[in-house]
């Protein structure tokens, strides 16, 4: 296929070859991939780099970059070698001659021990920068060893802080070797936050000094270029419809009861992240209509939800419909349920039925979001969303979404969340707003000014 680069592809191709470091903050479905590939291939043929090394989600590092080489003429030359699988696999791939070598982010800190006193990759692209937020993860900590050995970075995401603006530290750290952001994170914190909630010494959460946003992203707007796809590209409507659930009263006693007891049973104790997500997990699956049980029954709550979620299918009349669930327990009783009204749901496993749903061979496809991220391309499928059970990762939400909300898609995308009242859902569905306004204040001070490119 012959590649015809929007002008805002255009854009950040240049700014990849005019630069050492960068950071694209690209909404899904632009075309990362294909850039960036575009990129390097300028890069080889003017002898900048020499080996380029790809470090992406497991998924996407098994298929998404071999399948845009493969996919566009003009970079059809590229050697693609995948360091995966057993360790003598990965080795028999690191040995091969290549000009790109992709591995997923779990394997980074044996590739770092591996290759660290000959290190061969004069260029890294991080396709997903997000992942390397934690600066106490191992995948940080090893390439952080060897970031003085590659010349070239490029760092990849839609969601660069999903939850907090500590997030950058780590993710600019890697691109710039802390230039812009500080050396450490506890100068970075130092500088630009004030402690939150706090047990003694140890502090859960961070809280932006005064004016501190605006001095990060002013910090650092000269490597982070930002676009958003409503921007560039000639998508169709999205409607964001919220589907409110009435739960029956004994449900809803029943649910209070809990939140009752679990709160009052951490009353005398700190409430840690840890402990907080007990208790939000087993809210969530309550709302949801189930529960597992200390023995890990299921028990059934109420059958809210299923009945809102059959009412939407019917209402499709026969368009293939995405449900995204959060618990096993979700699956198995949207399933049976659906049965019952002789409709068939299936749980999506593999590229075989990615390409089902995409021919519109399956009417009801259930995804969970921690497997519709990076490299899932279903928007030829179908244009209807269904969260039976809310996520709090802004992250996962966003990327689940533009499953169907990207390029490719014809029709109007309708996203319903299926929101259980008086219920912890209620306090989700106010966070992932509340992140998403902060994660855009950030996003729209780093946008590139490209008014004169636009489509």
């Amino acid at each position: 296929m012959k590649f015809k680069p929007w002008n805002y592809q255009e854009y950040a191709i240049n700014h990849i070859i005019d630069n050492n470091a960068v950071a694209l903050f690209l909404d899904m479905g632009m075309g990362k991939t294909v850039s960036t590939l575009t990129a390097i291939d300028g890069l080889l043929f003017l002898g900048e780099i020499h080996k380029v090394l790809v470090i992406a989600p497991l998924r996407v590092a098994e298929d998404t970059w071999s399948t845009e080489v493969e996919k566009w003429d003009h970079l059809k030359h590229l050697r693609i070698s995948k360091i995966l699988g057993t360790k003598k696999e990965r080795e028999k791939a690191l040995a091969d001659d290549a000009d790109i070598y992709v591995t997923n982010r779990e394997n980074v800190d044996w590739l770092v021990k591996e290759c660290f006193d000959g290190w061969m990759f004069d260029m890294v692209v991080i396709d997903e920068l997000s992942s390397f937020k934690s600066s106490k993860a191992k995948r940080f900590r090893a390439l952080k060893k060897v970031r003085p050995y590659f010349k070239r970075i490029v760092g990849l995401t839609g969601t660069p802080a999903p939850n907090s603006l500590i997030d950058l530290w780590p993710q600019l750290y890697i691109l710039d070797g802390g230039q812009r952001l500080g050396k450490t994170i506890s100068s970075y914190r130092e500088q630009y936050f004030n402690p939150g909630q706090r047990n003694q010494y140890v502090v859960y959460n961070w809280v932006l000094k005064d004016g501190a946003g605006e001095q990060i992203k002013n910090k650092i707007k000269d490597i982070c270029i930002s676009m958003s796809a409503k921007d560039y590209l000639e998508l169709p409507e999205r409607i964001d419809n919220t589907i409110e659930i009435k739960l029956p009263d004994k449900a809803l006693k029943e649910y209070k009861q809990l939140e009752r007891d679990l709160v009052l049973e951490l009353g005398n104790n700190d409430i840690t992240a840890a402990n907080a997500a007990v208790l939000t997990n087993k809210l969530l699956q309550m709302s949801n209509g189930a529960i597992y049980s200390e023995n890990h029954d299921v028990v059934e709550i109420h059958e809210e939800k299923l009945k809102a979620l059959f009412d939407i299918v019917e209402s499709a009349n026969g368009k293939p419909v995405l449900v995204l669930y959060s618990f096993k327990h979700d699956f198995n009783r949207i399933v049976k349920f659906l049965k019952t009204k002789k409709l068939t749901a299936v749980g999506l496993k593999d590229s075989k039925d990615i390409k089902k749903w995409n021919n519109g061979e399956i009417p009801i496809l259930l995804v969970h979001p921690a497997s519709a991220g990076h490299g899932l391309n279903l928007q030829y499928g179908g244009n209807i969303i269904v969260w039976f059970g809310l996520t709090w990762s802004l992250e996962l939400y966003q990327q689940a979404n533009a499953r169907l909300y990207r390029q490719g898609q014809e029709e109007t995308v309708i996203i319903h969340h299926l929101v259980s009242k008086g219920t912890i859902d209620e306090d989700v569905m106010k966070a992932l707003g509340n992140k998403e306004v902060n994660q855009n204040m950030l996003l729209e001070a780093v946008k590139a000014r490209l008014e004169n490119v636009k489509q």
